[in-house]
């Protein structure tokens, strides 16, 4: 049995793009995950915290045969392997992997909330979700309404890190 699930993929420390590359590589390469789609890059404005260098954001979505939890812990894996280390809340990350959605479960406990915990506030993660999954909905709106009501927000996608992105995945073997 699979399921549909998203991630939304973060960073703002070091290469965000090529830490993308290889996060989508070892998602592609595991056994229980099928990468349906990945969005354009999106450069966004710090949240939270705001003296920081601006984000890289994507999201992704995919059809896994991976429980929540293990997914989770796979996503944990990537962002160790690629040198995250978790200092401070909101503050800069070399990869940040979130789970966004997974089917239609929302789950409540520790360490693990789905769908993920304040997205209907956040435009770095709705934009680039709902231009993969306009219709995908949280709570009873869907991604692309939900946009819309905070499409003020400081997010613009970007062409030129999309186009790099594009690039390394292509050169990847695989």
């Amino acid at each position: 049995m699979t399921v549909e699930a998203t991630l939304g993929l973060g960073g703002n420390l070091g290469d965000p793009v090529a830490a993308f590359a290889a996060a989508l590589a070892k998602l592609r390469d595991h056994a229980g995950v099928e990468l349906k789609s990945t969005s354009s890059v999106w450069r966004t404005a710090p949240w939270g915290k705001l003296d920081q260098p601006e984000f890289r954001n994507m999201a992704v979505l995919i059809e896994t045969s991976l429980s929540a939890d293990d997914l989770l812990a796979l996503c944990l894996a990537i962002e160790r392997e690629s040198g995250r280390e978790r200092r401070e809340r909101w503050g800069p990350r070399t990869l940040d992997i979130d789970i966004l959605t997974y089917g239609e479960e929302a789950i409540e406990r520790p360490g693990l909330q789905i769908p993920h915990p304040r997205i209907a506030e956040r435009a770095f993660v709705l934009a680039p979700l709902a231009e993969i999954a306009p219709t995908i909905t949280i709570g009873e709106r869907s991604t692309a309404t939900l946009l819309a009501a905070i499409a003020s927000q400081d997010v613009s996608r970007d062409a030129d890190e999309s186009r790099r992105l594009k690039d390394m995945l292509a050169a990847q073997p695989g």
